[in-house]
């Protein structure tokens, strides 16, 4: 049986695999929520999974210890959208794709709200006061909403065309002054990784990050999104997991009440 590696279609996840040579392995994909059923099915050896997933897993699961996707401040793409306040949401809509990012909404946001699991978009707010995006999707309905693209990336609004954007990243970035790990490499303890398709992942992520710009253009290109507001949205994560981007994952594990610590390399 050949070595079966997952990923989710996500733009930031493209300067990981844009160059990507599958070879001696399988690649598979799916959102975040199935890749992380997968891997803990066995139908899955190695898959980009969510951080949640991981730590409430880690007994079975070990990480490629170098690899993350991670931001400081803002994410661009784990998003409430919605037609009041933050303070004042009390019903959200939740998005079906990502346990790790509802986990934070729920943290973020605190007692006295209700949640509901649904599919859509924006079209949510008429039932919801917020709806929960992210991904490509949440990019798509903040670039929709935007009447010009500023000049500026430090000037693009946070209510753009009425719609209240609390982006999730930068919320516990002010609460926390630390990264947050959305992502990270994962594999099963009894099926580790071959060097080789550890070799290729970073070969893969150097071509990536060093040809930044032509990512973001493919990218913006299969959105239908400015290629300039895809390179800023890209340029902003973090894909090593460096000790800042450890210490905000141990920081996530204890506000969940679980424990974690870097394990050994690979």
């Amino acid at each position: 049986m050949s070595y079966r590696v997952g990923l989710p279609r996500y733009a930031n996840v493209a300067p990981l695999t844009a160059f990507l040579r599958v070879r001696g392995f399988r690649l598979e994909h799916a959102v975040p929520t199935e890749l992380n059923r997968k891997l803990l099915a066995g139908e899955l050896d190695l898959s980009l999974v969510s951080s949640v997933f991981y730590l409430e897993h880690r007994e079975r699961l070990a990480l490629l210890p170098d690899f993350s996707v991670a931001v400081l401040g803002r994410v661009y793409s784990v998003n409430l959208f919605s037609r009041v306040p933050w303070p004042e949401v009390r019903r959200v809509a939740l998005t079906t794709e990502s346990a790790t990012s509802v986990r934070l909404l729920r943290l973020l946001l605190g007692e006295g709200v209700a949640y509901r699991r649904a599919e859509g978009g924006l079209e949510l707010l008429r039932d919801y006061d917020g709806v929960l995006l992210i991904g490509d999707r949440a990019v798509k309905a903040y670039a929709g909403l935007l009447p010009a693209l500023p000049e500026n990336v430090h000037a693009l609004p946070e209510r753009p065309s009425g719609v209240y954007v609390s982006d999730l990243a930068e919320r516990w970035y002010r609460r926390t002054r630390l990264p947050f790990v959305f992502a990270l490499w994962a594999y099963r303890r009894d099926r580790p990784p071959p060097p080789a398709v550890v070799a290729e992942l970073r070969r893969a992520r150097r071509l990536g990050l060093g040809r930044l710009a032509e990512v973001a253009a493919a990218e913006g290109r299969r959105l239908g999104v400015a290629p300039e507001l895809l390179e800023h949205y890209l340029w902003n994560f973090r894909y090593h997991l460096e000790a800042p981007d450890r210490d905000g994952l141990a920081a996530f594990a204890a506000e969940l009440g679980l424990s974690w610590r870097p394990e050994g390399s690979f």
